[in-house]
């Protein structure tokens, strides 16, 4: 009876490793196939390959390469799916998917996937700060602060001195509406890297936003346009500024300068408050429906649009 069995046994051992290598075979060919540049022929390997293994990531992974590469995304991305199904912890499948999904104009899809493979290689490097960063990154694009602040607090417990990690907390903390600890996240990434412009500009531009040590918010921001002297944002910040201190002139021709070199809502709409302050409506409502179009959900500002409209019509 015991022979019989593992008579049977061995006879199905025999036959799955008669299986695999075959489809080992058809893998390799494929492989042969893909370097001679003929995709066609290498995809029907892969996919004999896949008849004989169909759990195989590696082989879905490649087959979606392929697919790629005759520009089949719809077919590529139910491959990487699957290889994503039979290996969870894979870091390509959900890169690749990624990136079709970018090129489909689908973010929410695309971040997803980012998030996924950043994820998954973390774990497979676990003190590669690099690619918490990237994690820490897509978290905050996605506004999803409380897991962006675990990446980048992450971060410094393997890299005290790391700068842009305290700089991006600090984004999250503002975000938060917590003032005081983003600006003290700001000033220990200026401690640790005292020409880090970015860190420069955000502190001033804070202290301006709460009317405070605007002297200091002056030599901040000035000290970051040194070191970037055509950045928008920062000559913005600047403009800013001498419209909280009163200097309505000299905050209009800054803001015109950053608009000039960046279209973005947060500019438009200090621009409108300059000509508000300086009596010029008309100016005032263009640059405010500037911001507008950019950025619909400023409710903020839709009131005072409807404020100077009043005002107008009386």
């Amino acid at each position: 009876m015991c022979i019989a069995a593992c008579l049977l046994l061995r006879a199905d051992v025999l036959a799955i490793d008669t299986k695999l290598s075959q489809a080992l075979s058809n893998y390799i060919m494929a492989g042969f196939y893909e370097t001679q540049g003929n995709t066609d022929t290498a995809i029907r390997e892969y996919k004999k390959a896949l008849r004989l293994d169909e759990q195989n990531p590696v082989i879905h992974l490649d087959l979606a390469v392929n697919y790629i590469k005759k520009n089949d995304t719809e077919k590529a991305i139910e491959e990487l799916n699957l290889a994503v199904k039979f290996d969870p912890e894979a870091v390509q499948p959900h890169a690749f998917l990624a990136l079709l999904y970018s090129s489909l104009s689908k973010p929410k899809e695309a971040n997803k996937e980012y998030e996924l493979a950043f994820r998954n290689a973390s774990k497979l490097q676990p003190e590669n700060i690099e690619l918490y960063n990237i994690l820490g990154i897509i978290y905050l694009r996605q506004n999803r602060l409380q897991e962006a602040e675990g990446v980048f607090k992450l971060i410094l417990k393997l890299a005290p001195d790391n700068a842009p990690a305290h700089f991006n907390l600090a984004a999250i903390y503002d975000g938060q509406k917590r003032r005081p600890q983003a600006e003290e996240e700001l000033k220990q990434a200026i401690a640790l890297r005292p020409d880090y412009a970015e860190a420069l500009n955000y502190l001033g531009y804070l202290y301006a936003e709460e009317n405070k040590n605007l002297d200091q918010a002056q030599i901040l921001i000035r000290k970051a346009l040194e070191i970037d002297p055509g950045n928008g944002a920062y000559i913005d910040s600047l403009g800013w500024l001498y419209f909280k201190q009163g200097k309505y002139t000299e905050a209009l021709a800054e803001l015109k300068k950053a608009a000039f070199l960046l279209e973005d809502p947060v500019i438009y709409d200090h621009l409108g408050d300059a000509y508000f302050k300086l009596n010029d409506f008309e100016n005032a409502k263009i640059n405010w429906q500037k911001s507008l179009g950019l950025d619909p959900k400023q409710d903020k500002l839709k009131n005072k649009i409807e404020e100077l409209n009043a005002a107008q019509r009386n």
